[in-house]
């Protein structure tokens, strides 16, 4: 595809069960014959939104994956499996099953600030090999705890002795499976998940989601179904400063800019140095820029 005519901007996969995000960004590259990437892995048993960026995008993905997101999940009591979900061999059983209200009981110590150890089917680097590669040789990989944040966590249901429903907001890195696996131990029982949807990352909803089959049909061309979001879609909650021409050109030169006009200046007032800003002139994004010595320095620069 000519460069002219490459997407910009972000797509919402609501992502099937049984496919990685990797083969996701694959299909969505060969479909649009755009640069693509990712916000934030889905293990290939959960299903939900995956937000693509295409072309420009790819450069605000880290943004994006620092949002919060939301889960819906399904924990199996009493079974324990190697990858923390039903993909997994078992490991251990337990005849344990906790009754709602203990539940309910023990949620709040899992909310807020809390030490996790990731699973050990993840893709964590140790010494330069994933964890899971490690743990599909037999070798148990030494995984350390680390914090993460749960904004909230609320029992839905309880369809029946062996499983609950819950939802839960997270903050990067956490991993549900891992939050199931210690709820589990926490509870006196074994657990797993069973069932694992992301409802949303960041700004991205279900509701802005469509199907991967739908990206390759040629009739449902996503920028002329309305269905392709700006490239800021990913920015909510940077600040945001407006440049004059000059600025502007001196940014996508890969220059730094001293701000000269006392409305930009005034925009970043009271910001610390370090801090990421989007920087615009006439409502087109030009680059990511850090605060620096009461001026800007380029991080991306943004090609039209």
């Amino acid at each position: 595809m000519p460069a002219e005519q490459r997407l910009n901007g972000w797509l919402v996969i609501d992502k099937p069960s049984g496919v990685t995000s990797n083969r996701v960004v694959e299909r969505v590259r060969r479909a649009t014959g755009s640069k693509a990437g990712h916000a934030g892995t889905l293990d290939p048993l959960a299903t939900g939104v995956l937000p693509i960026a295409l072309g420009e995008a790819t450069k605000t993905v880290a943004y994006a994956m620092n949002g919060p997101k939301h889960y819906r999940f399904r924990i199996r009591w009493g079974v324990a499996r190697n990858t923390d979900d039903s993909a997994g061999e078992m490991v251990g059983e337990s005849s344990s099953r906790p009754e709602p209200a203990a539940i309910e009981a023990m949620l709040p110590r899992f909310t807020g600030a809390i030490m996790q150890t990731p699973p050990a089917f993840s893709a964590i680097k140790i010494d330069g090999r994933r964890a899971y590669a490690l743990a599909r040789s037999d070798r148990s990989p030494s995984l350390t705890a680390r914090r993460v944040e749960i904004a909230s966590l609320q029992l839905i249901a309880t369809p029946d002795a062996d499983h609950a429903d819950c939802e839960a907001v997270v903050g990067k890195g956490t991993y549900i499976r891992a939050l199931v696996r210690d709820l589990a131990q926490a509870l006196n029982t074994l657990g797993h998940v069973a069932a694992l949807r992301r409802l949303s990352v960041g700004r991205f909803t279900e509701a802005q989601a469509i199907s991967l089959e739908s990206v390759s049909d040629p009739q449902h061309i996503p920028i002329t179904c309305g269905r392709l979001l700006p490239i800021e879609a990913a920015l909510d909650g940077i600040p945001a400063v407006t440049l004059s021409a000059a600025e502007a050109n001196r940014l996508r030169c890969g220059q730094s800019v001293a701000l000269g006009g006392s409305h930009e200046r005034a925009a970043i007032e009271g910001l610390d140095a370090g801090t990421v800003v989007s920087a615009w002139r006439d409502r087109i994004l030009v680059a990511l820029a850090r605060v620096e010595d009461g001026g800007l320095r380029p991080l991306r620069v943004i090609n039209w």
